[in-house]
């Protein structure tokens, strides 16, 4: 059933459709690594496509549309879920702890992976530039990304607190910590479980990836940031991957086409100017103030 503030279903009897989707592509990559290798059976028990789909292009199908396995189920299009910006205030006011601020504050403005947050060093920040550098997920390479200058005062916030309870300083040790002690460094899990723990006052099932959701849609829906850009902070390796944040959400769609339909009543109840060679001055004589003409004529 889903979840009545962010629309999401939550956990159900079977997977969903992009689980069994995701493990088909696990399994079939597993068994043709093995195949190639002679080190597994000597078919893929997941083939990439049925015989009948390996024709040419001229029956029908083109190479593009016959990708996939035979045995991977079709996933529908949807739109990646973001934070509105009503919610994510709720969120936000929910958290007890400035880390836990400081840590939705960047994830939110710079667009990264959880776990490429939680890779930041304390020697990485540099909130003069406005930037803070993190570990990329898939290259492994070092990158600094702004952040919003919020971020950098809820982060000063925290780490005055954390270094005066004892966490350990210097410029290798790591940006985020546990809140009690042992401290130890704060993990993807622990994470989650933070934002967890303001879920359930909520009654909501908000996740940490709806987090980079959020910040990619704000940058590739503004109109003085480049899609270039946007594809650079978030990491992404094709441009196509970046456009899908420039397709408005059902809530955006709504807002603007019932703006779109005030305009159209504000038009049709705009005053109409006197036709060529009619005296404004004239027709108020004759039939008084007239409404549908511009006060600025008469």
């Amino acid at each position: 059933m889903p979840n009545a503030v962010t629309g999401r279903a939550g956990p159900g009897r079977l997977y969903s459709t992009s689980t069994r989707a995701h493990c088909e592509t696990v399994l079939r990559s597993f068994y043709a690594f093995h195949l190639e290798e002679g080190t597994g059976p000597i078919i893929n028990p997941f083939p990439a496509a049925r015989e009948r789909r390996r024709l040419p292009a001229a029956a029908g199908r083109s190479a593009q549309q016959s990708a996939g396995g035979r045995y991977r189920p079709s996933v529908p299009h949807r739109l990646p879920r973001r934070i509105p910006d009503g919610n994510f205030n709720e969120l936000f006011a929910a958290l007890r702890h400035n880390r836990d601020r400081a840590l939705l504050a960047f994830w939110v403005s710079n667009g990264a992976r959880a776990s490429e947050l939680l890779t930041s060093r304390q020697r990485d920040p540099l909130p003069g530039e406005q930037l803070l550098g993190v570990i990329r997920k898939g290259t492994a390479a070092f990158q600094q990304l702004p952040s919003s200058p919020d971020a950098f005062v809820w982060l000063l916030l925290y780490q005055d607190e954390a270094w005066r309870a004892g966490v350990p300083r210097g410029g290798h040790e790591a940006l985020w910590w546990t809140l009690r002690r042992p401290f130890r460094p704060l993990t993807y899990h622990a994470a989650r479980a933070m934002l967890n723990r303001a879920n359930e006052l909520l009654g909501a099932n908000w996740t940490l990836h709806d987090l980079r959701h959020t910040a990619a849609y704000r940058m590739a829906r503004d109109p003085g940031l480049a899609l270039t850009d946007v594809q650079w902070v978030l990491g992404h390796a094709h441009l196509s991957t970046t456009q899908i944040y420039l397709s408005a959400g059902r809530d955006e769609i709504v807002e603007a086409v019932r703006a779109h339909h005030e305009r159209q009543a504000r038009l049709a109840q705009a005053p109409a100017a006197p036709a060529a060679g009619y005296r404004a001055d004239s027709l108020n004589d004759l039939f008084g103030v007239a409404r549908w003409w511009p006060a600025s004529t008469i």
